[in-house]
């Protein structure tokens, strides 16, 4: 016997008027981070999402990311957060620790304010692999990442307005 779930929720693709989205980008691995950048912007603008709906925040690096983010979500203002950004492997474990915190920062803060914070940071083991995922609207994990963003802010407010 096969059981229904009686009420599902999920999105639709619709998006709610009046959204705030925050984007904090590392400025490290810029070329691959700008790609990431114009993907995360395409999605939200095909979703209606005004420019003046979203704020930009640069931090140096992924280190960074986190307590940015923290920032943003003290004030209250935005709906969901967008991470973006590039971590390449190289010759010591530098990489293994900046990722490592860099993704328990993130998903500690979207457990502590239940926030949509979404995880756009590449962690790669070449340049041409973060190339690979910051490509064209087909591939590039910054439209994603904004995808996520408005899905979850759509998925959250269902929850919480019991629809």
């Amino acid at each position: 016997m096969i059981i229904k779930p009686m009420n599902i929720i999920e999105a639709d693709g619709s998006v709610k008027p009046a959204i705030q989205v925050a984007i904090v980008q590392s400025e490290f691995n810029r070329p691959v981070v700008d790609r990431l950048f114009a993907g995360a912007t395409r999605e939200l603008a095909a979703a209606n999402v005004m420019d003046d709906a979203i704020t930009v925040v640069k931090v140096p690096g992924a280190f960074e990311i986190a307590t940015a983010v923290r920032a943003l979500l003290n004030t209250g203002k935005y709906d969901a957060i967008i991470t973006l950004g590039a971590v390449i492997r190289g010759e010591t474990p530098h990489f293994d620790y900046i990722c490592r915190e860099c993704a328990h920062g993130i998903s500690q803060l979207a457990l502590e304010f239940s926030t949509p914070i979404i995880f756009g940071v590449l962690t790669v083991n070449t340049f041409g692999q973060a190339l690979a995922r910051a490509g064209d609207e087909r591939g590039n994990k910054g439209a994603e990442a904004a995808a996520a963003a408005l899905a979850m802010i759509q998925i959250l407010d269902r929850i919480q307005n019991g629809k």
